[in-house]
Order: C-alpha cells, then structure tokens, then sequence
C-alpha cells in the first residue's frame, strides 16, 4: 500500500460534523496531506464547534453554502443516512466530487440517482466502504483474484453492537435499525466476493423502538455458493467473517472491518497468516482518503476499491431483505 502522504492533497469540504465526521478528520490529519478546509451543517454553531475542534478554516450554516464554495474540491456526505442522497445532490449539482458515507443512499434507487448525476456531471463519486480500502482487503482480493481458496462456496459474516438507548440507531425516523449501520459491512462483504445472489429469505425481528432490531438472511448465488449474514443492535459479537472455498478457508481476524489479520486454513492443516496490527477507524480511515484523491488526480470517476456498481449491487440485496422483513424508511 503507498503511504497517505504521498497522495495529492485535496481541498475537503465536511457535509455533516458528527461523529464519523470527527474520526475522520483525525485520521487524515494525522496521516495524511489531506485538507479539510470547510465544514457544512444545518446549525452553524454545530459548524463553528467542529471548526475550532480541528482547525478548520470555514464553517457554514447550510450545506447549500458549503456545496457552492469555489474553494472545495470534494465534499465528504457524513449526515445520517436519510439525507446521504439529497447532500450528494446538491454536492454534484455544485460540480463538486462527492465521497459519501456508507449506505452510499437509503435504497439502490437513490444510488443509481447518485451514479447517474455524477457520471452526467463528470465527476468522481463513491461510497466511503471505507473497511474495503484497508491494507488486509488489499491482500485478501489479492488472495481471492489468484484462486487460492478454490471456488468460493460458502460466505458467512456478521455485525452485532450494543447502544444507548438515546443512540439515534433506534429512531425510526433516521432510517434506524442494525441494516444500514451494521448490516452494510457484511452484506458489501458477501456481494463483493459472490456478487449478486439469485435468491434471499430473511427474517427479522422488531424493536420496541419501532425500528428493527435483528436481521438474518440465506442467499444462494449462481453456481450453487450461498452466503449467511446476521446484523442486530441487541449486543456486541465476534464481527467474524469467513470465506470458504473448495481448496482452503480464509477466516479474517473480528472485528472484519477494522484493520487487522486473517488467516488461510488448507485441509492437512498447513497455515497461512496475514499479520495487520488492530485497530479502529482512526486508524484507517485515511487510506480512502489518499486512495480517492489519487483516483481524482489520474481524472477517474470511480476506485475499484468500492465502484459504484457495487455499492448498488448491496443496497439491491438490503432492498430485498427489508422488503422481506417489513422494514421500510
């Protein structure tokens, strides 16, 4: 992997100062030659808060202002998920490249709008999957890419976590439930390495909060392989993922999205292992950071890393599940 700091600097405008927004200004700064140089949100005081916490040099009370600033070169969506699409919007609508926060929309409708505006606007946009721009998923579609595993056959991957009551993961009206939060991670997981499943049985169970509070679902895929995946807001689990395949078993190291190792399994027992150090999101976030600035100064529109087909192919399956489950936004 290059280092973050040679990427090419661009000038980042934040669309949303939260917490996410927070984790990810610390890792760019501390890692990289990225600059923040604006921040946007409904409430300027929220705007000014964030500016002096981090040294930005503007702060705005609209995200309209921050889209229409001459001086940012890529806006980074990080609002909650309902109003991704609508800050993508008026980001590209501004001609600015877009990086926003994962579920890139509420449904694979509003993803299709997002690939569709920017590819008419001519500018770069993606989802920030950010887990899939780690070192380890580097080696780990290295590993898939040359066969080594076999044919796939089987992927399992789960996401559970505990939270406050107050935590907005229980209010219905922001699109809460363990699905976009936790379930993103695991089902971008699956699609990445199956692809898209022909056919999906989920069930879920309700939250006295009136959101969802547990998902399962079975997936078979072309060719026989089949994929299982649990999300839930009821406690902290391992975050395990595993990808079998007919010659070995690649089992990475949880919390899956979160730097770390993993480890390659054959039947007589032989062992191969990726060492990473653990870590969080600190500690990682800069990696999509660098890798998208790169991809804007060589004039592409996409990374492979995350393309835009592929944050589609997931919302897709999510569609699926909450429409199996009851679920709706």
């Amino acid at each position: 992997m290059p280092d973050s700091h040679d990427a090419p600097a661009l000038r980042w405008g934040i669309m949303g100062p939260g917490w996410i927004a927070e984790r990810f200004t610390e890792s760019v700064q501390a890692h990289s030659r990225q600059v923040i140089a604006a921040v946007g949100s409904r409430s300027l005081t929220r705007s000014k808060a964030f500016a002096d916490a981090f040294g930005v040099p503007a702060a705005y009370g609209s995200y309209e202002e921050l889209a229409a600033n001459p001086d940012i070169d890529i806006v980074y969506v990080c609002t909650p998920h309902n109003f991704h699409h609508q800050a993508a919007m008026l980001a590209l609508k501004a001609g600015k490249h877009v990086l926003i926060e994962k579920p890139i929309g509420l449904n694979a409708a509003q993803a299709r709008d997002i690939a569709e505006r920017a590819e008419a606007a001519g500018v770069f946009a993606a989802e920030a999957m950010w887990s899939f721009f780690l070192p380890k998923f580097d080696v780990i579609r290295q590993v898939l890419d040359a066969g080594t595993l076999g044919t796939v056959t089987t992927v399992t991957a789960e996401y559970g976590e505990y939270f406050d009551r107050s935590h907005r993961i229980f209010d219905p009206g922001l699109a809460g439930g363990p699905l976009l939060d936790l379930g993103t991670y695991p089902l971008a997981l699956i699609t990445e390495v199956l692809g898209a499943p022909e056919y999906v049985h989920a069930l879920g169970q309700p939250h006295e909060s009136g959101v969802n509070a547990q998902l399962s679902a079975i997936m078979a895929f072309p060719g026989g392989s089949q994929a299982v995946v649990n999300t839930n807001v009821h406690n902290f689990t391992p975050t395990a993922a595993t990808i079998v395949g007919s010659e070995a078993t690649l089992t990475i190291d949880g919390p899956f999205n979160m730097p770390g190792g993993f480890e390659i399994r054959w039947p007589d027992g032989t062992r191969l292992r990726y060492s990473e150090e653990p870590g969080s999101q600190v500690d990682g976030l800069h990696y999509e950071a660098a890798a998208v600035a790169r991809a804007i100064a060589d004039g592409k529109r996409e990374i492979p890393q995350r393309t835009l087909a592929s944050s589609i192919r997931t919302l897709d399956v999510a569609d699926e599940i909450r429409r199996q489950v009851g679920i709706a936004f």
